[in-house]
């Protein structure tokens, strides 16, 4: 379990994310066709996991937007925005904000990204959604960076998350 902040107050995820060098959790994500991604689908590019509670706040929109301006310079790279927003939400904001270069997945059907991930609130005021995090994965699916974010509302250190994938 991670305890982090929201607003300064605690709330607890259901683990931890997962180790720098271990294999990457399978998942089932849904996309905005309603057709389902999985780990495997990935295999052979650098992912770039940009975890949120609900694109339907600022911070998460940042995140969102950030991650699409700097995903058009990476080689190699996916980045998957998820949350547990329907795909129709994440649809609705990507073509309102002109979102072209991450792909945008949901985690509401069974929550199993969340879970596998140790993200998911176990308590307070988001319980069950995500929290805020970046993992970022290999080719092979190898986990090479992760960030929990300690604060809900801060934004995640894209430079961190990005500069990994250069030495990668």
């Amino acid at each position: 379990m991670a305890t982090v902040t929201l607003k300064g107050n605690p709330i607890n995820t259901i683990g931890t994310l997962p180790e720098t060098g271990s294999k990457s959790p399978g998942f089932s994500l849904t996309k905005g066709d309603l057709s389902n991604v999985h780990l495997d689908d990935y295999k052979g590019s650098k992912v770039v996991f940009n975890i949120f509670p609900s694109v339907d706040t600022g911070t998460c929109a940042q995140s969102v937007r950030q991650f699409n301006k700097e995903a058009a310079q990476l080689e190699n790279t996916k980045v998957l925005c998820v949350s547990k927003d329907l795909p129709f939400a994440q649809a609705r904001f990507c073509g309102a904000e002109g979102i072209e270069n991450v792909e945008m997945l949901s985690d509401f059907r069974d929550g199993n990204f969340g879970k596998a991930f140790g993200l998911e609130f176990v308590d307070g005021p988001l319980k069950s959604l995500h929290s805020r995090a970046v993992v970022v994965l290999d080719e092979e699916g190898k986990v090479i960076y992760t960030e929990q974010v300690a604060e809900t509302v801060d934004e995640p250190n894209y430079k961190a998350a990005l500069e990994v994938l250069m030495d990668a």
